[in-house]
């Protein structure tokens, strides 16, 4: 069901309790609460997930933050659109008694997941971030401190060029995150690949918080 609490039109599904981590899922520009829920499905099966809509609308597409064209970011709505994101997981997730959430971020929605990584990294407990590019070109010192991240990358993307997701993965492997980067033989777009990637990763996320002593 859509909810509004927290300022942010959402959608929460309750995990089976299976295990596994809560997903943040955040959609690409035009993309809204409904989109990444299969994909959370599929990926994490019986986990909780929590799908913000993006508040900023370009041409009447939701996003997460303003853009002055594509590829083109403005960097101080990055910045307060990351804290009012960050502020609302943190409260959401608090109401529902669920730990840090791992984002699962496309397009639009992985660069606002590595913004809120670099400026509120106690907020997430990791992330997947799918065709994702540098946020913010000056980042804030943050400590990730071990913090996982998968990036997918299209080595065929005409959006994203590979050398500027490998800068992210450099800036995110500077402030302590524990980086995997993965080019694919795809564009801009979701494959199958992203899929099977994404649910062996979390898998092992899973695998080692029990190790660890419990679920996450």
């Amino acid at each position: 069901m859509t909810d509004t609490a927290g300022g942010f039109v959402h959608r929460f599904v309750p995990g089976s309790g299976q295990g596994g981590p809560t997903l943040l899922l955040l959609h690409g520009t035009g993309g809204d609460e409904s989109d990444l829920l299969p994909l959370g499905q599929m990926i994490a099966p019986g986990a909780a997930l929590l799908s913000p809509r993006g508040q900023v609308l370009e041409n009447g597409m939701p996003r997460f933050f303003r853009r002055l064209a594509e590829g083109v970011f403005d960097h101080e709505d990055v910045v307060r659109r990351a804290h009012d994101l960050a502020d609302f997981v943190t409260a959401t997730v608090a109401r529902h008694g669920l730990a840090a959430p791992v984002a699962v971020g496309f397009s639009n929605g992985a660069n606002i997941a590595a913004a809120m990584m670099l400026l509120r990294p106690e907020v997430l407990g990791g992330a997947v971030l799918i065709r994702a590019m540098v946020p913010l070109p000056q980042p804030p010192v943050a400590v990730l401190a071990g913090q996982p991240v998968l990036i997918l990358s299209g080595g065929m993307d005409p959006i994203v060029p590979e050398e500027e997701a490998a800068r992210l993965a450099a800036q995110l492997t500077a402030a302590g995150a524990a980086v995997d980067h993965e080019i694919l033989p795809a564009g801009h777009g979701l494959t199958q690949a992203d899929v099977t990637l994404a649910r062996r990763w979390l898998a092992g996320l899973d695998r080692a918080g029990e190790d660890a002593g419990g679920p996450r």
